[in-house]
């Protein structure tokens, strides 16, 4: 999986998101020329374009979409802190195109945050999803086995993180939970991992995010730092952590691992050979 998955594409000249903080705003209102660069070296999670990330191996996809405040259009965006500049309905139909070439592949997708969405964009976004996908859609009563997806030509499964559209529509699955550590160093994200497994993985699908978080004293400390080099120095801690884990519906087993940057090191080889250690690999 990619955390925040549409990150490459953020706005440069992008409003600052509604739901941040008042100082956020207020300093880049102020101090567009020092704030706004630093806001764009500590939001960009992702280099690589959706097709880019799906041809690599990624078949989870973490979705943060939102309105902008004060547009007057239905179009909805991807955000976080600020927006990007491709729209959500231009990426449903860019994932769709690569599907349509890759008729056995089955993609996740975690519809999640809804900043500045109402019921009718909600439904508007709904229909967009039901409407670009039709019968890729998996719905939740099927138990999802690739066989069975094969079987019934299902590739799309939409996960959704919010309860009334949820309710109205059998192809939305429940929220996916997310293990977001909020760490910035690597050995304190591994501890939480490690604390999560111990209590037990839930019984549907779950992610463990391998992504290290900033705050404001890790930026003044690293003033010319950003989360591009934070996650590649933690990179070989975290690929030793991978390969020690183990898939499978064990109290213990990892479900989905996200990562930041997910094109930089073996970071996607390394969990799909994961799953060798209950599929040991074929020898045709």
């Amino acid at each position: 999986g990619s955390h925040d998955t549409m990150t490459y594409c953020l706005d440069k000249s992008s409003a600052v998101s509604g739901n941040e903080s008042k100082l956020v705003k207020f300093l880049n209102k102020w101090l567009p020329c020092i704030v706004h660069p630093i806001i764009m070296k500590w939001s960009t999670t992702q280099i690589l374009t959706v097709t880019e990330q799906l041809e690599a191996g990624v078949r989870y996809l973490d979705f943060r979409i939102a309105h902008k405040t004060n547009d007057p259009s239905m179009n909805l965006y991807f955000v976080h802190m600020v927006y990007t500049t491709v729209t959500v309905q231009d990426i449903l139909w860019e994932i769709l195109r690569w599907l349509e070439t890759h008729p056995q592949e089955v993609v996740i997708i975690a519809c999640r945050n809804f900043d500045g969405l109402t019921k009718r964009l909600h439904n508007h976004l709904v229909a967009c999803i039901k409407e670009i996908f039709q019968c890729k859609l998996c719905p939740r009563n099927v138990v999802p086995t690739l066989r069975t997806l094969w079987r019934l030509g299902h590739q799309v499964i939409v996960s959704y993180e919010e309860d009334v559209e949820l309710e109205k529509h059998c192809e939305l699955w429940p929220p996916i939970p997310y293990w977001w550590g909020n760490k910035t160093s690597t050995r304190a994200l591994i501890r939480y991992l490690e604390r999560m497994k111990r209590m037990g993985r839930p019984g549907k699908f779950f992610v463990a995010g391998i992504n290290l978080t900033e705050n404001l004293s890790y930026i003044l400390i690293h003033p010319f730092g950003s989360l591009k080099k934070m996650t590649l120095q933690s990179l070989p801690c975290l690929k030793i952590w991978i390969k020690q884990q183990y898939p499978g519906p064990k109290k213990k087993c990892i479900n989905i691992i996200a990562g930041d940057f997910i094109g930089n090191n073996d970071f996607v080889k390394d969990v799909i050979e994961l799953n060798t250690k209950i599929n040991p690999p074929l020898h045709c």
